[in-house]
């Protein structure tokens, strides 16, 4: 069988396969997007480029149900969460579409004599591996502004995503961009690195695990390419007061619950002082493994079965691991198959292997701190730093713990409030560079500095 191929999880229904790619038909692709680099940068406007993206945008709100239901097949995402990340990407394409202009003006350089200026540039041809768990945005996020800039773009996609991948290839060509600007290829890990090894690919965005990352960014550095990687997290959610406290357990379930819990900036860690951990833990608990796993393509569904039967397997094994080390297990009934029950785990010390691991699916860890000064320490005590999650009436307070978590991103009282114009993106082991906003526009892009007499 391929390695790319559509298999339901929620039926372990083979669906449908396809081809990975020769390395003919590959290395005809290369050069193909190469050509078309020189034409998309050298013969358009940035608003010509702009009016194109803000198309693909349209077509994603047009067709937003179809690629819905095939992101549903593919990952098991319920309907109506599908259809809000196809949304968003409309969202993206189209807040990309606007301030591009903008962001690729060029910039005076105020001298006090002579003239300067830095005009942005494109890199190139550009490589991008995306994970399945967001099978339209992250595509969205990577494609957007680097297109924009005059990039042109490989897309090597997660091999349980084939056909989502090819049906966004098929959304930028209805579009009206020129073939071969955004290219969909079915390559493996050899295939991958010879493009990475390649001159014509000039830069690579991969979002996923911190092996994947490693592995691409080592290939990288020995070929000397920009890299941007979006990889793992273990997102901390502080809870530092007691005021209004059903609303903050229903804010933390739906912040560990997004997408299932396989986000990498879903709230993991739920981190409560002392004064209200026995209040929040009590309704925490409660609430959380109640929840049951079910049909994906039913709109009431809000916890579908985890990606395949391959991850609910390492959830479960992370799950016991933690416990044979002294961690107290809360959860009602086992999970079947990909289904995963919701799982509390408590009681989880530094010395437990799973203290410092991704938990990629619906299960939490509940931890108890003294104040807001222990809150932080284990907040900042993983090798992760994507986001994190605070919540207090007390916006001096809020600041304050801001300022000190080591992370990129950083949400006051709120969850699921992620959006275009908000760049995406981490430090440590979470990975380099950001997506989405405007600074989405300063990674591949060559800042030409211009000296004049």
């Amino acid at each position: 069988m391929s390695q790319y191929a559509v298999i339901n999880p929620a039926t372990d229904e083979l669906v449908r396969q396809f081809p990975t790619s020769t390395d003919e038909a590959l290395e005809a692709a290369l050069r193909a997007t190469h050509t078309t680099q020189a034409c998309w940068a050298g013969e358009t406007t940035v608003e010509q480029r702009a009016a194109l993206i803000s198309r693909v945008g349209e077509l994603h709100s047009e067709r937003r149900t179809e690629l819905a239901q095939i992101i549903v097949r593919e990952m098991g995402k319920p309907i109506e969460q599908a259809l809000g990340e196809v949304d968003f990407c409309a969202d993206i394409y189209r807040f990309s579409a606007e301030v591009a202009p903008s962001c690729l003006a060029d910039e005076e350089i105020r001298l006090r004599s002579g003239r300067a200026l830095i005009r942005t540039a494109p890199l190139g041809v550009l490589l991008g591996i995306m994970p399945w768990n967001y099978p339209a945005y992250q595509v969205a996020r990577f494609a957007a502004p680097n297109l924009l800039i005059g990039n042109t773009i490989l897309l090597k996609h997660a091999p349980q995503c084939p056909e989502s991948s090819a049906f966004l290839e098929q959304l930028f060509i209805d579009a009206g961009l020129p073939a071969q600007a955004y290219t969909n290829i079915y390559a493996d890990n050899d295939q991958v690195a010879k493009l990475i090894a390649d001159p014509q690919v000039r830069g690579v965005s991969l979002t996923g695990s911190e092996r994947a990352g490693q592995a691409v960014a080592e290939l990288a550095g020995r070929h000397l390419k920009k890299v941007v990687l979006e990889l793992g997290g273990s997102d901390a959610f502080l809870v530092l007061t007691g005021d209004d406290l059903d609303t903050v357990v229903e804010k933390a379930i739906a912040a560990r619950l997004e997408n299932g819990g396989q986000a990498c900036n879903s709230a993991k860690r739920i981190i409560v002082v002392d004064d209200v951990y026995e209040q929040f833990a009590e309704r925490f608990i409660e609430l959380f493994t109640a929840l049951e796993a079910g049909d994906p393509t039913d709109p009431g569904t809000v916890l579908g079965p985890l990606s395949s039967s391959a991850a609910a397997e390492r959830l479960e094994a992370q799950v016991q691991r933690a416990v044979q080390h002294g961690a107290t297990l809360h959860r009602r009934e086992p999970g079947r198959g990909t289904f995963v029950s919701p799982a509390v785990l408590t009681g989880v010390t530094p010395d437990n292997p799973v203290y410092h691991e991704e938990l990629f699916g619906p299960v939490a860890a509940l931890h108890r701190v003294d104040d807001e000064e222990h809150a932080v320490a284990l907040a900042n005590d993983t090798q992760f730093g994507l986001g994190s999650y605070v919540f207090t009436p007390d916006l001096e307070q809020a600041m304050r713990v801001a300022d000190r978590l080591d992370v990129g991103m950083v949400f006051v009282n709120d969850v699921g409030v992620e959006g275009a114009e908000l760049p995406f993106g981490g430090v440590k082991r979470s990975g380099t560079g950001r997506e989405l906003g405007r600074l989405a526009f300063n990674e591949f892009v060559n800042k030409k500095m211009i000296r004049f007499a």
